[in-house]
């Protein structure tokens, strides 16, 4: 029985933390698209996310431990699912009791954490050099040239659209699953499926986009 609780008490932390970081995917979405229709908006919005005490001080740091509680948390549920499977099959049908993104999750956010770190390494550890390293006078006009600057590089949006070709697959399972997770399970189900199937499939569309557009407009007319 207590083996069952602790199984059930990990899926529900995987869930929450993974609804949370849905709602952050989608709030960082909206800000990025303003870079393309309202550089100046980005640059507002911007500027107040990476100066605000309360955003760098309190928000980002609970961001940072919900990305890699999820992650590990994922790790973990795998292992234990792994280990719990000790009758083998002599044939077993993956494709016809489920989907190719709900058998591999585990790979889906895998090269979604190594996307993360190129994305840190892209954004979030220049940001940190720019403004406690190098402590340069803070422009606040300065992001949309410095985010448009990271799509010059073909190889770079490449990697940007397979990433998020993979995070399609990995919300289209992951999001619906986690409301299951948490008890979710009435008469709106239906239709709560297929908002976050919608929302699997149009929010990640819609960083590829900002990727292309930004990409192909810096090229030669």
């Amino acid at each position: 029985m207590g083996m069952i609780s602790s199984s059930i008490a990990r899926k529900v932390a995987m869930a929450l933390s993974g609804l949370f970081l849905v709602f952050f995917l989608a709030q960082h979405f909206t800000i990025n698209f303003t870079s393309v229709i309202a550089p100046d908006t980005f640059n507002s919005w911007s500027h107040f996310m990476g100066t605000n005490g309360l955003v760098q001080g309190i928000l980002q740091p609970i961001l940072i431990f919900g990305v890699v509680f999820h992650f590990v948390m994922g790790f973990i549920l795998e292992l234990k699912n792994r280990s719990a499977r000790t009758v083998k099959y002599a044939q077993f049908k993956g494709g016809a009791n489920s989907s190719w993104a709900s058998r591999n999750m585990i790979i889906s956010g895998l090269v979604i954490l190594a996307f993360l770190g190129l994305h840190f390494y892209d954004f979030w550890i220049p940001e940190i050099v720019h403004k406690y390293i190098e402590t340069h006078p803070e422009d606040p006009t300065r992001y949309y040239a410095e985010t448009v600057h990271k799509f010059e590089s073909p190889v770079r949006v490449g990697i940007y659209v397979v990433s998020f070709v993979l995070l399609i697959l990995h919300l289209w399972h992951g999001f619906s699953s986690a409301f299951q997770s948490v008890g979710f399970n009435n008469k709106y189900s239906k239709g709560l499926k297929i908002f976050t199937q919608v929302f699997a499939v149009a929010i990640p569309v819609g960083f590829i986009f900002i990727a292309l557009y930004h990409h192909f407009n810096q090229l030669p007319h």
